[in-house]
């Protein structure tokens, strides 16, 4: 009755309204006597009528911006993924990106295409939304950036970053005398230019170095936290430099340009003595994400705002401001976090890949189609290498680093990236690079990035190092080492208490290393040891309840697949232990196989499933990262698929094959080190053929005959697995008992599937 009320009064609200609508249509009409109305004629036709409007919209400016928008952030995940494949950083591919759809590539095959999506009238819009980007993402640079790392190592990081700037400067200065005639845009003073290239040729690329130190796992070390430190002072002195480099040419006369400096002096001393002790008060009563609210962030940004608007007004670019803003944010690690994650996925996923196409529709290779240009082009890279390479190399040799670590910094303070592009970009704004120059300095800024990755490689070749995480402690080979890699504490707790039962009365002759990748895009480079102790303290506090040694291993990763198999095999483990991604006892797998049923299988289809010979991952319920693992591992691997385990006491370990006679070793050391309940189940009558299991269960027997019990059984009652905590099973011989369809999935315990 409720139903046919309401939809009675809805008929008659709208029937009623459509009726007054065109009654007040009908009476409008008389109103248009006596004015002279024009009326749109279609001549053409709907169709072609249609077609004009579409057209029309299309070329709407609006319409113009989102599609590249949307072009743009395809083209450079893509070109970043392909780089993140090959070992480079993810700005590699999308500086690549930003050249392909520029006049180098796409404006040159395809002119008409180019001449739709990136119109000359529709390139103001695209610049001035890459530069909202790049202020926010200068920002959140700034932020980044840890000023108490740079206190305490401040004596080396200075001598280091400060020569790896001098020197190329000079040499950048020098550069521009020998090209100046040749290559200086018209009316261009040489101080201009001169002093353009060389901040060129000096800067590095922080948040790319940051990068490439977390994603090779040596941020922990000396060498990562020496590096990281000079690379941030680097930045702070290569942004005041370029600062005043920019006051300098904007002036125009040497007092003009002392009152530019002064004034900059004045608003750097008013950010920091006045405006960022009153952020850090407010940062300290809202540092949860609760309290953080849209008041608390409008101050924050119009804190960047205003920094930005008054460094452009100064005259030392709007990007010096909103890096100052972002240094002088709030020192509070879970604030900066929060702060972050609001403003970094807008700025570096959808505007910051406008910046690097809107460089790359400057960038034209065709420009350079003389060998005598490509010659120049060599030189600057050259030039750049030189200066910055040898220069930090040689700076960290002369304070007390030894070879490969002085070379290792000189190459990563060599990448350039990001920054250089926005370096160049304010050149060419400014009219003091021409369109060649500016185009070969590009060429240059991705040579000297692309080249970091590839030169590390080859300097831990040449100093004999092993590029891994695997510590010294485990170099013994002839303990029993087991690693556990973990993606959350509750995992890692249980996957240690697993390990624990296998070596518990052999700590003396064993390892058990406990390992934690993460992905290095999902990491801040201020936040990494915070985030370290959050991941590892509640593991080690299960360690010591076990009263279990283990050593600890962590790496920001950009492909955590392979560096699980990689560090497993070069540090010689006898096991690995990991925990299944996803349940299968849950998911979409075995609730469209089974229907979570009670039905009962039969157990000679069951035994005729297992003489079959299916593909070992063929539907296989295992998530990818756990079957490239298992793919790629040379030592054993147990994946455990938790259900609330708690104990180790009852084990259950059904035997189906000859090739399941290396699960006994697993029996042995629970009954050993564990004092486990072991009942091996007969499942297909194989026991009783196979010698080495025969014999295996004898030798346990003979020690220990009240720990293990030999079942042959065809039927498993649900109350007998009930009663278990784990079963231990082969990795061939789970994926068939899944083929089969076996109720025993219904009411298994915990289960620890097992490679050998």
């Amino acid at each position: 009755m409720r139903s046919f009320k309401n939809s009675f009064f809805y008929l008659i609200i709208i029937g009623g309204s459509s009726a007054l609508m065109y009654w007040i249509v009908l009476k409008g009409k008389t109103l248009e006597i006596g004015r002279n109305i024009v009326t749109h004629q279609i001549e053409n036709g709907h169709w072609n009528d249609f077609l004009t409007s579409m057209n029309h919209n299309l070329q709407h400016p609006l319409a113009i911006l989102l599609a590249q928008i949307v072009t743009i952030i395809l083209v450079a995940r893509f070109f970043g993924w392909v780089c993140r494949r090959i070992g480079q950083p993810t700005v590699i591919g999308e500086m690549i990106a930003g050249i392909v759809l520029g006049p180098s590539l796409i404006g040159m095959y395809f002119p008409e295409f180019s001449a739709m999506l990136f119109p000359k009238d529709s390139l103001g819009n695209l610049q001035f939304l890459s530069q909202i980007g790049l202020i926010l993402f200068m920002f959140v640079i700034g932020m980044e950036l840890d000023l108490k790392v740079l206190k305490n190592k401040a004596h080396d990081a200075v001598v280091i970053s400060h020569a790896s700037i001098i020197i190329p400067f000079t040499l950048g200065l020098g550069l521009a005398y020998f090209i100046y005639h040749s290559f200086a845009p018209p009316g261009v003073e040489f101080l201009s230019f001169g002093l353009f290239l060389g901040i060129a040729m000096s800067i590095t690329a922080f948040p790319v170095l940051a990068g490439i130190v977390r994603e090779r796992g040596i941020h922990k070390t000396k060498l990562g936290a020496i590096v990281i430190t000079c690379a941030a002072a680097d930045d702070i002195t290569a942004w005041c430099i370029l600062a005043a480099v920019i006051a300098i040419v904007k002036a125009g006369s040497f007092m003009s340009c002392l009152y530019v400096i002064g004034l900059a002096i004045f608003y750097v001393i008013v950010m920091l003595k006045v405006v960022r002790p009153f952020l850090k008060r407010v940062g300290d009563l809202n540092s949860t994400r609760e309290s953080l609210n849209k008041p608390v962030v409008a101050i924050f940004f119009l804190t960047l705002l205003l920094s930005s608007y008054a460094s452009e007004l100064i005259g030392i670019h709007a990007l010096f401001g909103a890096f100052l803003a972002g240094a002088i944010m709030p020192e509070n690690n879970k604030f900066r976090t929060i702060f972050i994650e609001k403003v970094e996925d807008v700025s570096v996923v959808i505007l910051l890949p406008l910046f690097f196409v809107f460089t790359g529709l400057r960038t034209q290779i065709g420009l350079i189609d003389d060998p005598y240009l490509w010659k120049i082009t060599g030189l600057i890279i050259l030039v750049a290498v030189v200066g910055k390479f040898f220069g930090s190399a040689l700076a960290a040799k002369f304070v007390g680093h030894s070879w490969k670590d002085s070379l290792s910094i000189g190459t990563l303070m060599n990448t350039r990236g990001l920054m250089e592009l926005v370096v160049l970009n304010i050149g060419y704004d400014l009219g003091v690079l021409s369109t060649q120059i500016f185009t070969m300095m590009v060429i240059m800024a991705l040579a000297t990035t692309f080249m970091t990755g590839p030169a590390l490689d080859l300097i831990n070749y040449i100093f004999k190092t092993k590029n891994s995480i695997v510590p010294e402690e485990i170099s013994n080979k002839s303990k029993y080492k087991i690693l556990i890699s973990f993606a959350t504490p509750e995992k890692g707790k249980i996957l240690l208490k697993v390990a624990n039962s296998l070596v518990k009365k052999q700590s003396g002759n064993t390892v058990v290393t406990a390992m934690h990748l993460s992905l290095s895009s999902e990491l801040h480079s201020f936040d990494v040891k915070d985030y370290e102790r959050e991941m590892f303290l509640p593991v080690i506090s299960e360690s010591e309840n076990l009263n279990q040694k283990i050593i600890t291993l962590f790496k920001a990763s950009n492909d955590i697949d392979s560096d699980i198999t990689d560090t497993a095999n070069h540090g010689d483990y006898d096991l690995l232990l990991v925990g299944l991604g996803q349940s299968i006892f849950e998911g979409t797998l075995l609730g469209k196989v089974l229907g979570f049923t009670t039905r009962i299988i039969n157990p000679d289809r069951l035994i005729d499933k297992f003489t079959g010979k299916e593909g070992l991952f063929e539907n296989s319920p295992f998530d990818e990262r756990t079957r490239q693992i298992i793919a790629k591992s040379k030592m054993s691997v147990g994946i455990l698929v938790d259900k609330e385990l708690d104990e180790i006491n009852q084990v259950f370990m059904p035997i189906f094959s000859d090739e399941d006679a290396f699960l006994i070793e697993f029996a042995q050391k629970l009954i050993h080190n564990n004092g486990s309940q072991i009942t091996v189940l007969d499942a297909v009558g194989q026991i009783r053929n196979n010698r080495k299991i025969q014999e295996g269960i004898r030798s346990i027997e003979q020690i220990a005959p009240n720990h293990i019990m030999m079942m042959q059984e065809r039927t498993i009652k649900k109350e007998f697995l009930e009663q278990q905590d784990l079963m231990i099973i082969s990795l061939e011989s789970w994926k068939k008992l899944l083929d089969s369809h076996s109720i025993w999935l219904n009411n298994t315990p915990s289960v620890l599937i097992i490679k050998p």
